[in-house]
């Protein structure tokens, strides 16, 4: 086992802890980037090109039959094929994280339409189902398994909000663990089975899984409900005759107890474990190497790689597996430094030789990284945000120019920030509460001072109010500085008084008119 440094050579800001890698016939692609797409890549996909050590994220673009394809976050993948002789594969993506914590229940089926040169065009669709339908979720894991000449997705375990009855304003965002049912989804026609099996009691998330033929395993995962990360090892195997499928459960000895594990295959029917958590405090720096011989499992201890000190010390870590042994990690760069990266980035390459291709189509994983938002602070990787400048891509390579600018970095803008001291605004919490607001809080610019931003909603404003002051050019200051403003504000210049016009006066017995003056002479003149 090697480990190596990888350098980002540009949109860093986009890799974020819960995305996806696909690869397809060699070439590895990124989804689940932070934040929504923007224009310069619509479809949110990437080429993730690791050339020397030194990566870089080129757009990808979709057909135009294509459907749209949100961001997601810690979603279940696997790849598939039809049947067995097919020679193209597919990717079937369910559930995850929008950008705004949203869960999603679709599938979508990628696959590749076109490849010339350096360009890929894929081809995205929404599968419907139809049945039992599995509830939104994410920290879940979905394979592929082929009996008796046919194929069926095997749907487990996962995350999913709780039921709205029981869902407040304080805790909306709360989750549970979803009910330890295992589904059967038929992808040609759209079909949808839940089974309840007697072996699987808890509710699972952040599991391994490991596909062969009629069987899968599952191993480790964490539970909710109990805080816990049992060394379970589950088969279950799934018989596909021409009336009702047959689903059964053995539960196994020699399991271990892991969470978030990266799974990476490196031969035909062996796979390497790497990373996640033992405890909710402790992250896991074993390795381990799962055997698959003559429908038995063989789960072992292996040398561990030359962890650096960085990743010793780190409280979390995160990644995903590239494919043929290789697996991309991540840490969170050292803020205690003057100029740090956000992230520090490695490849860990568990063997040298190639994966059959034909049997890694056949033999899936879920590779995840735990989203301890939900579970433990240790293992909250969404309290660092990516800040690192990033260059535009190349203008010799054949892709489209991505300008970063246009994404609109949460961690720059601070939409989360405490703008006030009566500030209650959480990402973890937050719900639209204004018509406008999708994905981000309404904020309005107070001209106090250097000026700042603060919460709409924090403020009490009305929504035509809101509107009524985004569309103008007044100032506006915020609750707190609202009276000071009132009190440096120059008071309005004063219009002159006009003096009330004089009255003449008619002296008794002449026709001349005399003025106050004239009045009063005369009066002192006859006096």
């Amino acid at each position: 086992m090697s480990l190596q440094m990888v350098t980002v050579a540009n949109n860093v800001a986009l890799i974020q802890p819960g995305f996806s890698l696909m690869n397809f016939d060699g070439q590895v692609f990124f989804f689940g980037q932070k934040g929504w797409p923007k224009r310069s890549c619509p479809t949110g996909v990437f080429h993730f090109d690791v050339k020397h050590n030194h990566l870089k994220l080129k757009p990808t673009i979709f057909s135009k039959d294509s459907c749209y394809l949100p961001p997601l976050r810690y979603p279940a993948t696997c790849t598939f094929k039809g049947n067995l002789e097919s020679e193209k594969y597919q990717y079937i993506i369910h559930g995850g994280k929008t950008p705004n914590n949203e869960l999603s229940d679709k599938i979508y089926v990628m696959s590749i339409v076109c490849k010339s040169n350096k360009k890929v065009t894929f081809r995205c669709t929404e599968k419907d189902l139809v049945g039992d339908v599995p509830e939104a979720r994410y920290g879940h894991s979905i394979d592929v398994v082929y009996s008796r000449g046919k194929s069926v997705g095997v749907l487990f375990g996962g995350r999913s909000y709780m039921p709205s009855t029981q869902r407040t304003t304080e805790k909306w965002n709360s989750v549970a663990d979803c009910l330890p049912h295992v589904f059967l989804v038929d992808f040609e026609f759209g079909c949808a089975t839940s089974y309840v099996l007697p072996e699987l009691q808890d509710g699972l998330s952040f599991h391994v899984s490991i596909a062969k033929n009629d069987t899968v395993y599952i191993l480790g995962g964490h539970s909710l409900a109990s805080n816990i990360r049992p060394a379970n090892l589950y088969r279950i195997k799934v018989d596909l005759p021409l009336g009702s499928p047959a689903v059964n459960c053995t539960v196994l000895s020699g399991g271990i107890s892991v969470s978030s594990a990266i799974l990476t295959q490196t031969n035909n029917d062996e796979f390497v474990i790497v990373g996640g958590y033992q405890l909710e405090n402790q992250k896991r720096m074993v390795c381990n190497i799962v055997s698959l011989e003559d429908n038995k499992i063989k789960i072992c201890e292996m040398e561990t790689p030359d962890w650096t000190p960085d990743i010793k010390h780190s409280k979390i870590w995160f990644g995903n597996n590239m494919g043929k042994g290789t697996v991309f990690l991540g840490i969170p760069g050292d803020n205690k430094q003057a100029v740090s990266e956000a992230f520090y980035f490695y490849l860990l390459k568990c063997c040298d030789d190639d994966v059959s291709e034909d049997q890694k189509t056949i033999t899936n994983s879920q590779t995840s990284t735990e989203d301890p938002g939900d579970s433990t602070p240790f293992e909250d990787s969404e309290e660092f945000c990516f800040s690192a400048e990033a260059n535009s891509f190349d203008g010799d390579d054949e892709f489209d120019t991505y300008n970063e600018d246009d994404e609109e970095d949460e961690s720059v803008t601070g939409y989360w920030i405490t703008c006030c001291a009566t500030c209650d605004v959480d990402i973890n919490t937050w719900v639209p509460f204004y018509s406008t607001e999708l994905n981000k809080p309404a904020m309005i610019y107070c001209s106090h001072g250097d000026g700042h931003w603060v919460h709409a909603q924090c403020m009490d404003l009305a929504e035509r109010t809101l509107i009524h002051l985004s569309e103008g050019s007044n100032k506006y200051y915020c609750n707190e500085h609202v009276q000071i403003a009132r009190t440096l504000q120059t008071p309005k210049r004063a219009l002159p008084l006009k003096k009330p016009p004089m009255k003449s006066v008619r002296k008794k017995g002449s026709g001349k008119v005399l003025t106050p003056a004239k009045k009063s002479f005369f009066r002192r003149l006859f006096d």
